[in-house]
């Protein structure tokens, strides 16, 4: 096992010293003309924004950037090495203790009062959600904080309360069940149901989240071996939820006082690393009807499921930015919708915006398929006729550091920790692996 992990991480080594020639020219040209086009902005207000590793992070860092606010960065310790921190866009970086960790709403509060941020937007990634809105607590009284109190999260972060508090909006849902023990399935009857049933962890499993083994299994003994195979337990709980087949939607949305400012909808799939505007006026309004009711402040992501009936159902919320904010990379109002109290509207991304991608991941996707002419050409075109996650001609220095700084120190210290991963995902900037982050 060791030895197949330092393989796996020398090969991808390789890989992405082979393309580091290209990237490098490609963004030295970048750079030599960003230089001449370069103007100095007015800096009047500091917006302090975490997520350093995530592209999602460092697209509002730019937005509010060109907007006329400095910008401060946060990333963990872990993540030191955040290509993000090379943009010309941050004024200040700063890394901090694990969110999990104590000190870490007293690291957050030291940062504000020495830069003397206004606004802080985080940019969370799951396991930091809730922290986040406890350190809302401390900095309430020093800062704006762009998220949800610590109550509010726990609750749109349990994959069955969040159903709970929907249905009793009167919203449709999907039928969900609390799990906290395997006989608690084993016993379920689901014959009383037209549909089948899938397990979903409540506490966020970077790798498991993607198992969608249907349930009931063909034979007992099968059933025994699934749930043997899942970590359940009191402390680890999971909603068995009925699995309704159809199109998969991802939504994100920024909300202040239950007003939905910022919202974008998109197909989706398991791995997400493209991301194109769709209006969904049903979605929409399902949305701007949970989030009102409760008078919502932050930003909110929720997938749901489209039924073959054209009925909506919300699979899941997760209270935090939603990498669909990529799409909004050439907004001129997308600043002013996170942090102008008075913006009344509600903006969706330009008709202009092209579909998001990551190029390495697309390269990858063709080299792997490159017997078939069809995916080929499909990859071809999403290069051609997309935008790029990480790119941007005024600010070029991230695309060379993430794609070949980040993410080869994080293959390095794979190679010493021996940890292994299952994919690399360029987009949210991290190897993803077993009991992740």
């Amino acid at each position: 096992m060791k030895w197949q992990v330092i393989v796996q991480n020398l090969a991808t080594l390789l890989l992405l010293f082979l393309l580091l020639p290209f990237n490098l020219l490609f963004t030295l040209v970048a750079v030599l003309l960003a230089v001449w086009r370069r103007r100095h902005l007015y800096q009047n207000k500091t917006v302090m924004v975490s997520g350093g590793k995530m592209s999602k992070g460092l697209h509002l860092a730019r937005a509010f950037y060109r907007a006329g606010y400095r910008v401060i960065l946060l990333e963990t310790h872990k993540y030191w090495l955040a290509g993000s921190r090379f943009s010309w866009c941050i004024d200040r970086f700063y890394t901090t203790p694990d969110p999990r960790a104590g000190e870490y709403a007293d690291a957050l509060l030291k940062i504000v009062q020495k830069e003397k941020v206004d606004v802080y937007v985080p940019v969370c990634s799951p396991v930091a959600s809730y922290y986040d809105a406890k350190a809302r607590e401390v900095l309430d009284s020093h800062c704006t904080v762009l998220q949800p109190a610590a109550d509010v999260v726990a609750m749109l972060d349990d994959k069955y309360r969040f159903i709970k508090t929907a249905e009793s909006l009167g919203l449709p849902v999907p039928r969900s069940f609390l799990i906290t023990d395997r006989q608690q399935v084993l016993d379920f009857d689901f014959s009383s149901f037209p549909r089948p049933f899938i397990l979903k962890s409540i506490k966020y499993d970077a790798v498991r989240r993607l198992n969608l083994t249907k349930l009931p299994c063909a034979n007992k003994e099968e059933m025994v071996s699934f749930l043997n195979s899942l970590p359940i337990s009191v402390d680890k709980p999971w909603v068995l939820q009925e699995f309704i087949p159809g199109q998969e939607y991802c939504t994100h949305s920024t909300v202040r006082e239950g007003q939905l400012r910022v919202h974008c909808c998109c197909r989706s799939s398991a791995f997400q690393v493209n991301y194109e505007y769709v209006e969904h006026p049903q979605i929409r309004e399902w949305v701007h009807t949970f989030v009102s009711h409760l008078q919502l402040t932050g930003q909110i992501s929720f997938d749901f499921i489209e039924a073959e009936d054209g009925k909506v159902y919300p699979l899941e919320c997760n209270p935090r930015t939603h990498s669909a904010i990529t799409m909004f990379y050439n907004h001129p109002h997308l600043a002013a919708a996170y942090l102008d109290p008075l913006f009344s509207d509600t903006i969706t991304p330009l008709p202009t915006s092209r579909p998001t991608y990551w190029l390495y991941h697309e390269l990858w996707r063709l080299v792997t398929n490159i017997l078939d002419m069809a995916e080929v050409q499909k990859r071809l075109r999403i290069i051609c006729n997309g935008q790029e996650g990480i790119f941007s001609w005024d600010d070029p220095l991230p695309f060379l550091m993430v794609y070949h700084w980040q993410i080869p120190l994080l293959l390095l210290q794979d190679v010493v920790k021996q940890k292994g991963w299952v994919r690399i995902d360029f987009n949210i900037g991290k190897l993803v692996q077993l009991d992740g982050d």
